[in-house]
């Protein structure tokens, strides 16, 4: 049968989410937690990647395995067994054909600034000491919702057939002792949202203008746009997928 898994993770740990030979993943610690208290080799598809040191309040993967008896249970005995940095939510059943990376529609991130030296802060927010313009940033955002292709954010030599993206929203808001950056879209390219807020700082600098955007999209050259912001700042925080998949729910 086939599973969702609903789970979160805090990424300073991790070399990302996605296995690989020689670094320790979340998928790995999760794929080996599984298969440990299932009794059979489990494997994982995750609804996206996520870079070394970044975390996810909420991240999705689907697994097919035997019948679980009481996902509940399951879920209680997860969080015995995996570390503090990784929690498991929810684990229900879906249509065989369900997908947790191919039928998400929507993800959202935040990217978290703080504008003062904090202890409290340090490893889940990135400091920024010069003044920004916060409202040309947000000018800046909003002029990005007018393109689709976002190649000059990718990362260079990524291997993907478009660099084609639907954002739905981009706007900073401020939270108390933080800044967060909001920006919601279909799919993002590799390293795309540390390198949008990148670019959004320079312009808070005063590096760039809003208007500025125009040629750095226009010109899709990665050299074009700001420096990636460190990985620690960033959470992804929704997938969105469609009604039916958890009306699909078998029990």
């Amino acid at each position: 049968m086939r599973y969702f898994v609903q789970f979160s993770y805090f990424g300073k740990a991790y070399h990302g989410w996605q296995n690989q030979p020689n670094a320790i993943t979340v998928q790995e610690i999760l794929e080996k937690a599984l298969s440990t208290l299932l009794r059979e080799k489990v494997e994982v598809v995750g609804a996206g990647r996520t870079d070394a040191g970044v975390h996810a309040k909420q991240m999705f993967c689907h697994m097919d395995v035997g019948s679980i008896s009481d996902s509940d249970e399951l879920v209680y005995r997860l969080n015995a067994f995996l570390p503090d940095d990784i929690a498991v939510q929810a684990i229900f059943p879906v249509a065989d054909t369900a997908h947790a990376r191919f039928d998400a529609v929507e993800r959202t991130y935040e990217y978290w600034l703080v504008r003062e030296k904090s202890p409290f802060l340090f490893d889940y927010a990135h400091l920024v000491k010069h003044p920004l313009n916060l409202p040309a940033m947000n000018r800046t955002a909003q002029l990005m919702l007018n393109y689709t292709d976002f190649e000059c954010f990718s990362k260079s030599n990524t291997d993907v057939k478009t660099f084609k993206c639907d954002v739905r929203e981009a706007v900073w808001t401020v939270d108390k002792d933080k800044w967060v950056f909001t920006i919601t879209a279909d799919r993002f390219l590799r390293n795309m949202v540390r390198a949008v807020v990148g670019t959004l700082l320079d312009v808070g600098q005063g590096k760039m203008s809003p208007e500025d955007i125009h040629k750095v999209i226009a010109s899709k050259d990665r050299g074009e746009a700001g420096v990636s912001v460190p990985a620690k700042g960033l959470y992804l925080t929704k997938v969105s997928y469609p009604k039916e998949i958890f009306d699909e729910q078998k029990g």
